[in-house]
């Protein structure tokens, strides 16, 4: 009987789609590494009218996340578009509400990465990246980047960084992912998902 796929976390916001874009392909790069498979998951957003309620189910797209996802995988991809240089607020209030996890250490010992979109090329991408790294070291994750071996990140002139996958936007959304940004966020999930293997007991 073959052992149980590694379950690697990729949860994201999208507002306009790129974010998400860049889940599916670090979900590919993970769904590469034989042995894991890619569990995509959302947050609903968040609204400054308190009566406001989302659907149970998302009307498209991946489902929203329980914090049963969050104690069951193996790795973590956390996704976001920048909002003035931080993560977005829906994400933000999906972290505040992990006390749970945090004190019973489900998330401790994992391996973590992070990516994000942004509408303007100087929109805050690291400062984005290093917020949604903060909440993760608080939960005893380890941290993973993109290491310069991967060759397209010295060229790539749209995105990617060594603190994790990124994509320039543009301002409506209208940017497709380059190559080099592909490949890149594709990099990270294979890595990530490797890690993860590694660090299962033997």
């Amino acid at each position: 009987m073959s052992p149980p796929l590694l379950k690697i976390l990729v949860l994201y916001y999208s507002r306009n789609g790129a974010t998400r874009k860049l889940a599916e392909l670090i979900a590919q790069g993970v769904e590469g590494v034989p042995g894991c498979e890619a569990v995509l998951r959302t947050v609903p957003p968040v609204s400054t009218v308190a009566e406001a309620t989302e659907p149970a189910v998302p009307a498209a797209g991946a489902p929203y996340v329980e914090p049963d996802d969050l104690a069951q995988c193996a790795a973590l991809a956390l996704g976001s578009p920048t909002r003035f240089g931080n993560m977005a607020a829906p994400l933000k209030y999906f972290l505040d509400g992990t006390s749970a996890q945090w004190l019973s250490g489900a998330l401790a010992g994992k391996p973590a990465c992070v990516f994000t979109s942004t509408g303007s090329l100087h929109g805050g991408q690291e400062t984005t990246l290093l917020s949604m790294m903060l909440p993760l070291l608080h939960h005893g994750m380890l941290i993973t980047g993109l290491p310069y071996t991967e060759p397209a990140l010295m060229t790539t002139a749209s995105g990617g960084s060594p603190y994790g996958a990124t994509h320039w936007s543009g301002v409506q959304g209208e940017r497709a992912l380059g190559d080099e940004s592909r490949r890149l966020a594709i990099a990270l999930g294979r890595r990530l998902a490797g890690i993860a293997i590694q660090l299962q007991p033997r």
